[in-house]
């Protein structure tokens, strides 16, 4: 019959195959393209740190001058000098601090701590806050994207963009804001500060609602508005035509037929996300007295805290690192591996 798809006649034993198709070369080429990006952005990370390093020490004052008590005299600040070792090269130290990592030793604070003492709880919070955030962002952008695209061109497909743009353009500062004002302080359903438990988690799911909305709702304008394009792109392929002209249901051609070719660029954008996720949870986590790392990040930027900033930086990149080489799984695994 005209129009339908047929299935796929079999490979002549003269035809070579593809070469991204041969048995056992598929999976050895995409463990070599993962093993290498994965290289180029361990490297990128590095140098990342030891920016951190040189930005710190560029920065007027120092630790011993920020976490110094008042009154002390000059010999007390060259001791405490030479006690966190800034007497010496900031290279010196970089490399110092980078040959523990592999150990997950994250050096000393200018305090005295132990920076993966001041991370244990502050980090699993951030990461909590993230996650939720980025799971709401993915099912609230997947939702609106399919259903504009149901309608292309049509009022709510417009509506839904329009929104989408309005949307992204609003700074996570000026989203929390707006939910304490709505949500807090003239209706009283939600508390606008956090409180802690005994160890250092929110006293009650509560505490969470305001955070989570405040780092959903300008990822959802930006993720709606990638779905949308990655299924309009994907809307034009052939395959997808030859289900139109066989008359499946808009919906069954939406979900069958675009939806998985988009996946790439819908995991690509949701990847971005991670990274602006952590970002602006320094922002929110300190408007809402949250107790994750934006916390600790203020204060070790205040005391001039090399080592602890960098810690932040390092766990941040790895989760970062993690999640875009996931992206790039479901991209090559969408795609058979070719590029």
């Amino acid at each position: 019959m005209a129009g339908q798809l047929t299935p796929d006649t079999a490979t002549p034993a003269s035809s070579p195959l593809p070469a991204e198709r041969r048995p056992g070369r598929g999976p050895a080429l995409l463990l070599a393209r993962v093993a290498t990006t994965l290289a180029q952005r361990v490297a990128f990370l590095a140098l990342l740190l030891a920016l951190v390093f040189v930005t710190v020490e560029l920065l007027p004052g120092d630790a011993a001058k920020a976490t110094s008590e008042r009154g002390e005299s000059a010999a007390d600040l060259a001791a405490r000098r030479e006690l966190l070792g800034l007497n010496r090269p900031v290279l010196e130290r970089f490399w110092d601090w980078m040959t523990g990592l592999p150990t997950g030793d994250l050096g000393t604070s200018a305090r005295g701590e132990k920076v993966t003492d001041l991370l244990s709880t502050a980090f699993p919070n951030t990461l909590l806050l993230g996650g939720i955030a980025l799971l709401l962002t993915a099912v609230l952008s997947l939702a609106l994207g399919c259903w504009a695209a149901l309608r292309p061109g049509g009022r709510l497909d417009r509506g839904v963009s329009g929104t989408a743009t309005a949307i992204l353009a609003l700074p996570e500062f000026v989203v929390a804001v707006a939910l304490v004002l709505v949500l807090s302080l003239w209706t009283g359903w939600l508390p606008a500060v956090t409180l802690t438990d005994a160890d250092g988690s929110p006293a009650s799911w509560e505490m969470l609602v305001l955070p989570v909305l405040a780092l959903t709702v300008p990822q959802v304008g930006w993720n709606t508005r990638i779905v949308r394009a990655a299924l309009a792109d994907e809307a034009r392929a052939p395959h997808v035509e030859t289900a139109v002209l066989d008359g499946l249901p808009p919906r069954r051609v939406l979900t069958h037929h675009v939806l998985p070719g988009a996946l790439p660029a819908v995991a690509a954008g949701l990847a971005t996300s991670t990274g602006m996720l952590l970002g602006g949870a320094v922002v929110v986590e300190t408007i809402f007295n949250y107790p994750g790392v934006g916390t600790v990040l203020t204060s070790a930027v205040t005391d001039r805290d090399s080592p602890v900033i960098a810690g932040v930086t390092a766990l941040s990149g790895a989760v970062i690192t993690g999640v875009l080489l996931l992206a790039d799984l479901v991209r090559d695994t969408v795609t058979g591996g070719r590029r």
